[in-house]
């Protein structure tokens, strides 16, 4: 998704309107910095404006998101091509993201060892070893429920029966699920069948390639 190309569409739009940045800003009831940064391709419009920045200026999402005006001939071809774009995005961030949850994994339990085992170096047993030790349990604690948050709600778990795509509803049924890794024993919500469900990055079959 080209930012700079849907920036320069966005301001010629806009210019074509004569709606000025302070103008468009203020029918948005955002701050024409906020416009400003849309144009100079900075970055894109959160979903909840987009319709409404859609409507002032007489162009669809699709048309938005691609930085041009579409012919209806050229209409369906572009739409898929966007719905490719998306399902890409979606799958690097969703690999970025279980990246990090590893990476804050293994950092908090280094952390806990490591300042467990300095505490007892250098304090030995006694009160403020113990506080030192409860503050580290609490911590590594607080960042597991973290870490287990973003595994359930970053891409999506894969049914092996149906092969049904879906994000669990119940935060607490699948933090009590038997698992290996990030590959849980789930309760499918379209075929009603438990199975070990793997991870997937994308709703649909892999994009990238």
């Amino acid at each position: 998704m080209d930012l700079i190309k849907i920036g320069k569409f966005i301001a010629d739009c806009r210019k074509r309107k004569n709606i000025t940045q302070e103008e468009l800003a203020e029918k948005l009831y955002i701050t024409d910095r906020a416009v400003s940064k849309w144009e100079r391709g900075l970055s894109l419009p959160d979903a909840d404006k987009m319709l409404e920045l859609c409507s002032i200026l007489d162009i669809n999402v699709n048309e938005l998101l691609n930085g041009e005006k579409i012919n209806m001939k050229d209409y369906e071809k572009k739409t898929n091509e966007l719905l490719v774009e998306l399902a890409k995005q979606e799958e690097l961030k969703n690999k970025k993201m279980i990246t990090d949850m590893y990476v804050l994994s293994v950092t908090a339990v280094v952390f806990y060892i490591g300042i467990t085992l300095l505490a007892a170096y250098t304090l030995g047993e006694g009160t403020t070893f113990g506080i030192i030790v409860t503050i580290a349990t609490i911590i590594l604690v607080a960042v597991a429920l973290y870490v287990f948050k973003l595994e359930i709600y970053t891409g999506y778990y894969e049914c092996k029966k149906c092969h049904h795509r879906y994000v669990p509803n119940s935060y607490w049924k699948v933090m009590f699920s038997p698992h290996i890794d990030t590959t849980r024993y789930l309760k499918c919500p379209k075929c009603g069948k438990r199975s070990w469900s793997k991870k997937v990055m994308s709703k649909t079959d892999k994009v990238l390639k």
